[in-house]
């Protein structure tokens, strides 16, 4: 298949070329064939939700968390944003200084007026005042261990009205579950699950996500877990989409609290905590 069949319409082939998805003769290797279908891949799920809040609110914010080299958020502004002319905004949030000065320049070189990066962790994005108090969509793709519990720390905290997370790499439930392993063996069978160091690895990661979702449900959010078509060789592609519906909050915040109760994991309860300001 030739490179123009699988480049979207409306994408500006300068920006691949910037973004080294594209060599500067137009052409495409398989390494940057695969990294531009994986982003297709998300902007397929992300795009509606931008629809939706640009249609309801007229305008959108959106803040991408461990932007990395931004290749999401020039490729959302591209394919969205550009075409707005309003005051959308995506905030690129990242804490490598060096990655954070590139997208900087490489927005100002591609005529990007609606793009901000911020060298900040996720934790001091949630009270820097370079950014609004609200933000309709946040992003977090692959922000390791517990940087993806800061991302919805935040977009708790900014009102999000969908949040879409890629979790990567988390260690810190698995930590806790092998330090009570010998207190909770001998009366849960159980604990069979974890009893194994690769399991207790494995499982920390599936209850790490599980009790993320139980979080974002017990602040009214609707979720859906679903998996990356594309990501076939990256062993992290669970994809959660959380969007704001303001649910009922009381069953899935119990549920939450009976898990952790379960596997010992009550030191973890603000971690996932069901207590923050809610939205109206």
């Amino acid at each position: 298949m030739s490179n123009t069949h699988e480049i979207r319409p409306g994408q500006s082939v300068e920006l691949l070329k910037e973004l080294h998805i594209l060599t500067r003769d137009g052409k495409m290797n398989q390494d940057s064939r695969r990294k531009l279908k994986q982003v297709y891949h998300l902007f397929q799920f992300i795009e509606p939700l931008l629809q939706e809040v640009k249609t309801e609110s007229g305008r959108v914010t959106l803040a991408d968390h461990g932007a990395g080299k931004s290749y999401l958020g020039f490729i959302l502004y591209d394919l969205f944003f550009k075409a707005l002319a309003d005051d959308s905004h995506i905030f690129g949030i990242e804490t490598r200084e060096e990655l954070v000065t590139s997208s900087q320049a490489l927005a100002s070189r591609l005529g990007f007026p609606g793009m901000s990066f911020l060298n900040l962790s996720v934790a001091e994005s949630i009270t820097s005042p370079a950014l609004p108090e609200k933000i309709d969509v946040v992003t977090a793709l692959h922000a390791c261990n517990t940087a993806t519990d800061d991302a919805i720390r935040f977009a708790l905290a900014k009102q999000a009205r969908h949040i879409v997370l890629v979790p990567c790499c988390q260690a810190e439930v698995a930590g806790v579950l092998r330090k009570h392993k010998g207190k909770l063996l001998a009366g849960n069978p159980l604990t069979e699950i974890w009893r194994h160091p690769l399991h207790t690895r494995e499982f920390g990661s599936q209850v790490t996500n599980v009790l993320r979702c139980l979080q974002l449900e017990a602040h009214g959010y609707h979720v859906t877990v679903t998996e990356l078509v594309g990501w076939e060789h990256s062993m992290k592609n669970e994809l959660i989409i959380a969007q704001y519906k303001n649910l009922p909050r009381r069953r899935p915040a119990e549920r939450l609290e009976t898990v952790l109760e379960s596997l010992g994991l009550e030191e973890l309860r603000e971690r996932f905590s069901t207590t923050l300001v809610p939205q109206a």
